[in-house]
């Protein structure tokens, strides 16, 4: 018996293909046994029926990795004021492990001025004026609170809901759940993490979801993904027959041993010849206005977060179901006051466009 051959896979895949007939009956797609149905890898390219319509459409993400202290931006503790100079009690301390503060050490409230904004009178810092008008238009959440204190398992927790490795991530989730409106593009796509997070893949990744639902790194700077153009001498038509035998040989592979990652394989090839005609369009902003470059803060020819959160926007006018926007700029253990400063004048004007 081939190893592969397991109950999920004869029912899913099996000449009568039943777990097809009850996906069809479900989301009436005419679907068949022959081979030519629509495969996991597809249907998350391409807007699929769902049985309920899905008010969400996209997800952009701006993930601010280091942790940026909630206690200078957008939570005002006026009561630190009162307290200044004085030792934390011990009705706080007690039964807390809190790593990286002395037991002795005094209360202090924050140097940065606050202010509410909006008809909502939301309270936030002078270190963020350009998000301060747009509050009526968020939702500040300040009710969250984690036992994971250490970048990675904290990276890996906010983007899974678990501090364990192997479970999908959001943007993993959204994929499965949503499929994509692009033909061209992947449903998720990751910027700004060219230098990796704490986290790792992880981060991205789909845990026990197909692979196909994995987040794709974008590059800040050149071609968004590495290899998307053709060398020297070898054209689209040559790339294009290429192409078509590796998938050949691949659907070959998959009728013998029925692994799902192969459909998953040969998606990828298809995705990576559709982004070299799509890609250069993509991250093109010269159409963009002059109103609107100033408006993200955006510097031509430089790769910064501004950059990317307007590629974000343009991705998701493009059919992409999310996109993470990634700024590794948080991490002040001393100067907290001027780390926040400078991390805020390369985030809030672009945030808040």
């Amino acid at each position: 018996m081939n190893q592969w051959l397991t109950r999920r896979y004869f029912l899913d895949d099996c000449l009568f293909g039943l777990g097809r007939i009850a996906l069809a009956s479900l989301c009436g797609a005419g679907l068949s046994a022959s081979g030519s149905a629509a495969t996991e890898a597809q249907t998350a390219q391409v807007g699929s029926p769902l049985y309920f319509a899905p008010r969400a459409k996209n997800v952009i993400l701006l993930f601010m990795a280091g942790g940026p202290s909630q206690l200078e931006l957008f939570d005002y503790k006026p009561l630190l004021a009162r307290y200044e100079g004085r030792q934390i009690p011990d009705s706080v301390l007690q039964g807390n492990d809190l790593p990286f503060i002395e037991r002795d050490a005094a209360l202090m409230p924050s140097p940065l001025r606050f202010a509410r904004h909006g008809w909502s009178g939301t309270e936030l810092s002078e270190a963020l004026p350009h998000l301060a008008g747009e509050v009526d238009d968020i939702a500040v959440v300040r009710s969250m609170q984690t036992d994971a204190f250490n970048h990675a398992p904290a990276q890996i927790f906010s983007h899974t809901g678990h501090l364990q490795l192997g479970r999908p991530s959001l943007g993993a989730w959204i994929s499965y759940g949503l499929g994509s409106e692009a033909e061209d593009l992947p449903a998720f796509v990751v910027l700004g993490a060219d230098g990796g997070l704490s986290g790792g893949a992880a981060c991205f990744g789909t845990g026990f979801l197909p692979s196909v639902h994995q987040g794709v790194r974008f590059r800040s700077q050149g071609d968004p993904v590495l290899y998307a153009g053709n060398p020297r001498g070898f054209d689209r038509q040559l790339q294009r027959e290429t192409i078509d035998v590796l998938i050949q040989m691949n659907r070959h592979r998959f009728h013998a041993a029925r692994d799902p990652e192969i459909e998953t394989r040969i998606s990828a090839y298809e995705m990576a010849f559709r982004l070299q005609a799509s890609a250069p369009e993509l991250i093109d902003i010269g159409g963009e206005s002059r109103a609107t470059l100033q408006r993200y803060g955006v510097e031509s020819g430089k790769a910064s977060f501004a950059n990317n959160c307007l590629l974000a926007r343009r991705l998701v006018e493009r059919g992409v179901r999310f996109v993470e926007v990634v700024y590794q700029g948080w991490d002040h253990h001393s100067n907290v006051v001027g780390g926040i400063r400078s991390a805020c004048k390369v985030t809030d004007q672009p945030m808040a466009a």
